[in-house]
């Protein structure tokens, strides 16, 4: 084991921070707007649309990230209708395929953070709000969001992390992120722990940079 190699990795891994936060960036934006979406058809209880909701939560939720992962980028193109779709020159990228299972898997995950704290937020408040003459949007800005707020950060930020870790498996369908590099290097000089100790140092330091970030955003909220 040769201890040099591990500052020698770092510059040539740190070029795949950008495509790795990228993807972390990217998945959780559709994560958010899909799982708002997804709790929002749940909790209303709307029919039939409610179930399938479920249903997916369910399933993602119960299978491997990196099967979903599998299933889009190898699967979806043995489907003519895939193929002859106008999304298919988005669907043969690795980059998109990436990009949508760790969204789709991000919103169902999202989906139960967001419902669990509407579920924890006292109905008397919202009845108050409507007491003093708010309208729907007022009480969502004014009472339901700021509340939710502070009861969902804390889980919220445990999933940017999962996301974050998520995006490793990027590497398997030959995007060059941060494993990808590591996995490149490994083959290039027969070094396999010196380059994936490399890549668990940067995450663990974006990981650390982050959660910073995040306590920082709870704090301010709860002050």
């Amino acid at each position: 084991m040769d201890w040099s190699l591990f500052l020698d990795y770092l510059p040539a891994l740190m070029t795949g921070v950008p495509l790795t936060f990228a993807l972390l960036a990217s998945a959780l934006i559709l994560g958010l707007l899909l799982g708002s979406l997804i709790c929002y058809v749940r909790v209303w209880q709307m029919p039939v649309l409610s179930q399938a909701a479920s249903l997916y939560v369910s399933l993602i939720r119960g299978t491997p990230l990196l099967v979903q992962l599998f299933a889009i980028y190898f699967g979806l193109g043995q489907f003519d209708v895939i193929r002859n779709g106008f999304l298919w020159p988005l669907l043969k990228e690795a980059w998109f395929c990436a990009f949508l299972a760790l969204g789709l898997n991000s919103a169902a995950f999202t989906s139960e953070i967001i419902r669990g704290g509407l579920l924890g937020l006292e109905a008397g408040q919202l009845e108050a709000a409507k007491a003093f003459g708010f309208s729907k949007w007022k009480s969502l800005r004014h009472v339901i969001v700021p509340q939710l707020m502070r009861i969902s950060i804390p889980a919220y930020s445990n999933e940017i992390v999962l996301v974050l870790k998520g995006t490793s498996l990027a590497s398997t369908i030959s995007l060059l992120e941060i494993t990808g590099l590591a996995k490149r290097l490994s083959s290039q000089h027969f070094t396999p722990f010196e380059a994936f100790i490399s890549a668990g140092a940067i995450y663990l330091a974006i990981v650390f940079i982050l959660t910073l970030m995040m306590r920082r955003v709870e704090n301010r909220i709860h002050n």
